[in-house]
């Protein structure tokens, strides 16, 4: 690696598309190759690689690579040394809170952790798992599950610890759950050898910033209109409390120009109410990146 260069780890699979996303609403053309291990980006200074989540941390923490974008469940299951930058989480697919949850057949007699003593769990996270199990200290017995974690109970396993986002999996093969091990959301993690580069560190925490700033823009929308000067008061009062507007004179001065950022899924109730005291030529616009 060249001191003017980041390798930046880009997760590959039900993470792809939607980190792909992230980085062009963040300003970045980021290329992705259904051939091709190595996306294209439209930044000399960044150099990306397409990894499994699974392993993301391992390479970071060995400084393979510099930066990456995996799930907090396997930062924990690799137990590696990384710096965890930021919580990306978003309301974009896969990258909302998905859980690690311990389950077992409806019909079986375990209730909870503690009568998996002696049984046999199979799991994905066999880290997690195991030091969940030591927590509440059950001694059982832990094996890798290379799929279909779901469908190993009551034959092939007592219990499974498994990733669900909505429950329907488990409630299609009759699974019950017994715990919530772990909530986990996408993480941008850092090597701590790169952060101590000044720049490397300049350079990470310049592409987190706007990362963030397109996570920070996706529910939000701004606003803009034009009021009567002596309507400001009630307008202001519609206005949710975060909003700080920006008001601006025209050429009229009995008139003033008025823009503020708003939650989107307030908007539809907003405007009406914005037009019935007095505002005109509301404009609705999309937001790429609000960087505070």
């Amino acid at each position: 690696m060249s001191q003017n260069k980041i390798r930046v780890g880009i997760p590959k699979g039900s993470l792809e598309q939607t980190t792909q996303k992230l980085f062009v609403r963040a300003g970045y053309d980021l290329r992705i190759s259904g051939r091709s291990y190595y996306p294209g980006i439209d930044d000399a200074e960044i150099e990306c690689i397409l990894i499994r989540p699974q392993e993301m941390a391992r390479y970071v923490g060995q400084g393979i690579l510099d930066c990456a974008i995996t799930g907090l469940d396997w930062i924990m299951e690799n137990n590696a040394d990384v710096v965890e930058l930021a919580d990306l989480k978003a309301p974009w697919p896969n990258y909302g809170v998905v859980r690690w949850v311990m389950a077992a057949k409806e019909d079986s007699p375990f209730q909870s952790v503690k009568d998996l003593a002696g049984r046999r769990i199979a799991t994905e996270a066999v880290g997690m798992t195991r030091r969940f199990l030591a927590e509440h200290g059950v001694d059982a017995q832990v094996e890798f599950s290379w799929g279909a974690t779901e469908v190993k109970p009551p034959i092939l396993a007592d219990a499974i610890v498994d990733v669900s986002e909505t429950g329907s999996s488990l409630r299609a093969n009759n699974l019950k759950v017994m715990h919530v091990v772990l909530e986990s959301t996408p993480r941008f993690i850092a090597c701590p050898a790169a952060l101590a580069e000044p720049w490397k560190k300049a350079k990470i925490e310049r592409l987190l910033m706007l990362l963030k700033g397109a996570i920070a823009a996706a529910t939000r929308v701004l606003l803009a209109m034009n009021l009567p000067r002596a309507k400001l008061p009630a307008v202001m009062a519609l206005l949710p409390a975060p909003a700080t507007p920006t008001v601006s004179t025209l050429a009229d001065p009995d008139w003033v120009d008025l823009s503020a950022v708003v939650e989107e899924k307030r908007v539809r109730d907003l405007i009406p109410q914005l037009h019935a005291v007095g505002a005109r030529g509301i404009i609705e616009l999309p937001l790429n990146k609000i960087v505070d």
